[in-house]
Formats: structure tokens, C-alpha cells, sequence
């Protein structure tokens, strides 16, 4: 999300980065985080973490950017209601813009809060300029696989059955569960596993790598299509409206939930040298829409809608 931002920042009219005092999501980092933001209720403020209840402090002149709504879904009745209250209800309300990285990110969330409507616009995330193209012969043989994310919907366990059999070396990024450990100790994979490494390590894992391993189930964007666009290596993503968006026809799109249809994915992917290589030239037209100037310009468009 931070990354996000920064490729952003030196493109956008002049103004202050701002980190709130307190992190974590207690009654006493909130009142916390909310006072120290009453300073600046006088300026236009664009809130771009997942702090939202600091809308009470900046007030009406701010613009919300919200990332996905995944979090305010899960949990226990009594905590997803106060959820919804304090990171959507409330500052949704409060905020005279609000931006979402995706069109569907804006269904799900005026499916939530309808009455935000007019507020939303849709602005999607920019690619990084620090993942270039560095030309790398495919290794047909034994492809190096880099899986992006741990979490429930990165689909990892799917993946790992999805490619036994298949010679090649898998390199995940995320902390593994054990439980994800143990299955890949006994899947006969060649594995590594990378987590809280600096966004240069990711770099250049996506250069030394032969495909891009992302069948997602659920998205609110999906960053690492435009970065396997950029490094011009070939994806493989989960067949989700979100990704389709995203992604356009520059990724191979495989049913999230079948084993079978991830692997028919890769192997398309290791077998066919002209579907793989037009992949890669999809991608490099794919990520002009993701431009950092292109956003940049889009969010400077609507600042000045709030003078």
C-alpha cells in the first residue's frame, strides 16, 4: 500500500506527507490519531492508510482512498458492525471524495454504504517504475515459479497440487503456516520461502523468475499483474472479475478453485513458447493504463475539484 504511493508522491502538486502517532486499532491509539489530525481540518487532506476514523479529524475537506473492504467482512457480528461504523460508515459520510483502486471494490462497497455513491471515483493503483524488463531465457525445463501471498485467498495450497509432477522450482513470498509448511515438505517441490524482505528483494525475485504464480480467489486489485507485466514475465491469475480488470488479456486466466485448471495454466505456460511470449506483449501494453503520470494526473484532477 506504502509502495503505492511513493511511486506517486514526487508526481503530485506540492504537499506534506503525514504519518499519524499511533498504529494498532485501540480506543487510545484512535482518540489519539484523531486529535493529532484536528491540526490540519483547514487544509485537504487525502487519507491513503487504513486509518478512516482520522475523517473526524480532518473533516469535511478530505479525500478517503479505500484499498478493499475484505477486513469489515469477516469477524464476529459485534466487531464487523463497529467496523463498518468507524472505518466506513462514519467517514464515508464525513469525506466530500472518496477513491477506490477498482470497480469492483466500488460495488462492494456501495453495496455497504449505497449512500456514498456520488462520492466515489474510481482511481486505479500505478505500477512501480523500479520493476523493469530484464531479459531472461525461459527455462523450459525447470521453471522458477514465484507464488505472490500466504493469505487464505492467495491460494497457495491449491497451487502446490496444481504443479506436483510438474519439474520446477517454487519461490514463496509470505510467511507460511505450518500447516503450508508441512505441505510443501511433503509435496517433493523445490521450494523457498521469502517474507518481510525490502521491496528491492522483491525486485528482484520477479527478475529471476519464469512465471508469476497469482490464482487468487479474491482480490481488491492486484498489484503483482502489473509488476509481472512490467518485469515481462508471464502470469497465471485467478479467473475473478477484479483480475480480468486489472489484468486485461495479459495474463493467463485459470478457474481459482480447480487444481486442474491451475495446472493446465502453467503447463500452457512452460509448453507453448508463442502463447507465453504474447503474453509478455500484452502485458508491456497492458501497463500504460497503470502509468504513475496517468494516476498521478488523476489525482491531482481531483484535488483541485475541492478548492
Amino acid at each position: 500500500m506504502e509502495t503505492v504511493f511513493e511511486n506517486l508522491d514526487p508526481l503530485l502538486p506540492p504537499h506534506r506527507n503525514i504519518v499519524v502517532p499511533s498504529s494498532g486499532g485501540s480506543i487510545k491509539s484512535i482518540i489519539k490519531n484523531i486529535l493529532f489530525t484536528l491540526k490540519n481540518k483547514s487544509q485537504i487532506n487525502h487519507i491513503t492508510g487504513e486509518v478512516h476514523y482520522v475523517a473526524i479529524g480532518t473533516g469535511r475537506n478530505t479525500i478517503l482512498t479505500i484499498h478493499d473492504i475484505q477486513s469489515v467482512q469477516y469477524g464476529f457480528p459485534v466487531k464487523k458492525f463497529l467496523l463498518k461504523v468507524l472505518w466506513l460508515w462514519i467517514p464515508l459520510m464525513i469525506c466530500r471524495k472518496v477513491t477506490v483502486i477498482s470497480e469492483f471494490t466500488k460495488k462492494e462497497l456501495l453495496q455497504i454504504a449505497p449512500f456514498a455513491g456520488k462520492k466515489v471515483v474510481v482511481i486505479h493503483n500505478a505500477f512501480s517504475p523500479r520493476v523493469t524488463h530484464i531479459k531472461r531465457t525461459f527455462n523450459a525445463k525447470c521453471p522458477t515459479i514465484l507464488h505472490m501471498g500466504t493469505n487464505p485467498n492467495k491460494n497457495l495450497e491449491r497451487t502446490i497440487d496444481a504443479i506436483k509432477g510438474i519439474p520446477c522450482h517454487l519461490n514463496v513470498i509470505g510467511k507460511l503456516t505450518e500447516s503450508q509448511k508441512k505441505i510443501l515438505l511433503t509435496s517433493g517441490l523445490s521450494f523457498e520461502n521469502h517474507y518481510d524482505v525490502p521491496y528491492s528483494s522483491i525486485i528482484e525475485y520477479y527478475e529471476n523468475c519464469d512465471i508469476v504464480s497469482f490464482p487468487s480467489t479474491y482480490e481488491g486489485f492486484g498489484v503483482p499483474i502489473l509488476e509481472a507485466n512490467a518485469a515481462g514475465r508471464p502470469i497465471i491469475v485467478g479467473d475473478i472479475d477484479v483480475l480480468h480488470e486489472v489484468a486485461g488479456d495479459a495474463a493467463c486466466f485459470v478457474n481459482p478453485l480447480s487444481v486442474e485448471s491451475i495446472r493446465s495454466g502453467f503447463i500452457n505456460i512452460i509448453d507453448d513458447t508463442y502463447y507465453r511470449e504474447a503474453l509478455c506483449i500484452k502485458g508491456f501494453e497492458n501497463i500504460k493504463r497503470f502509468s504513475p503520470e496517468l494516476i498521478a494526473n488523476q489525482y491531482s484532477l481531483l484535488y483541485e475539484s475541492l478548492y
